[in-house]
């Protein structure tokens, strides 16, 4: 048996595991949308992932987080991304198309629409097109990940775009905590040394692509179509800490989503500690 872990097919982890396998890492990765990744951690087929806050908080109590890292911002994400034809105040009675791939975002969209800006006649659907095509009709859109970064550059000219990541600070002043490393507990008695030896190796694995991002960059960029500029610039906004003010801003999004019935509790925040 060997450790099994989840990568979400975007961007963002890049840090995390472009690097991930010369640090030492020997166990099996698999890839996935985090509604996918979300639903092999809690079945138990894999043992560990970046996985969404909100799925932490679905399923606390089978789980551990990894201390140190997340996938974060403070500010703009730049890839969470609310795409509308007009202004917010304007999306009363109307519905949001999305995709379907992350929990955690669709509900931080309607936090943010009903906690702050006070909007809550707004309903959301995974259409039977593509969500982009929706964007080329003229429809409100949520987008994540790459696709978000993409639809930025063909979004129609008269569109809004709103940052996620932006709107929670600006009401907040606080960190998004948008993934966590999430471990299975049972998996920590399987794989005792693996796990102590994975928070290592993500760590050193972030370490190295910061100190050669222009590497990294120039390697991906051919392959994703943007630019390695784009790229740098991308990852050099993100937080991957996870500090005192991400747990802050962490238990905050917990309470709000009890609060506005998207989860049935508060969860408790228990850490990995080595043994």
């Amino acid at each position: 048996m060997t450790l099994k872990i989840g990568r979400i097919a975007y961007l963002n982890v890049a840090p995390y595991f472009h690097y991930l396998t010369e640090q030492g890492f020997a166990g099996e990765v698999i890839a996935g949308v985090p509604s996918e990744l979300n639903r092999m951690l809690a079945e138990g087929k894999i043992d560990a992932c970046p996985s969404s806050s909100y799925e932490y908080g679905l399923h606390s109590d089978d789980y551990l987080l990894l201390p140190g890292h997340s996938i974060s911002s403070v500010g703009p994400v730049h890839s969470v991304l609310l795409f509308t034809p007009g202004p917010l105040n304007e999306l009363t009675g109307r519905e949001i198309a999305i995709t379907g791939e992350s929990a955690t975002s669709i509900n931080l969209l309607q936090i943010l629409l009903k906690e702050f800006c006070r909007i809550d006649d707004v309903s959301f659907k995974v259409p039977e097109q593509e969500v982009e095509a929706c964007l080329q009709d003229g429809q409100s859109v949520l987008l994540i990940g790459d696709r978000a970064l993409a639809a930025t550059q063909n979004c129609p000219q008269h569109f809004q775009i709103t940052d996620l990541g932006t709107l929670w600070y600006h009401f907040s002043g606080l960190p998004f905590v948008f993934a966590l490393w999430i471990l299975r507990r049972e998996a920590i008695e399987k794989f005792p040394l693996e796990v102590s030896a994975l928070a290592k190796q993500l760590q050193a694995s972030r370490d190295y692509a910061f100190n050669h991002l222009p590497d990294m960059a120039a390697r991906l960029s051919a392959r994703t179509g943007f630019s390695a500029m784009r790229l740098e610039e991308y990852w050099r906004g993100m937080s991957y800490d996870l500090t005192d003010g991400h747990i802050e801003g962490l238990r905050l999004y917990f309470v709000l989503c009890h609060k506005h019935g998207l989860l049935e509790r508060e969860p408790d925040i228990h850490f990995f500690a080595a043994r």
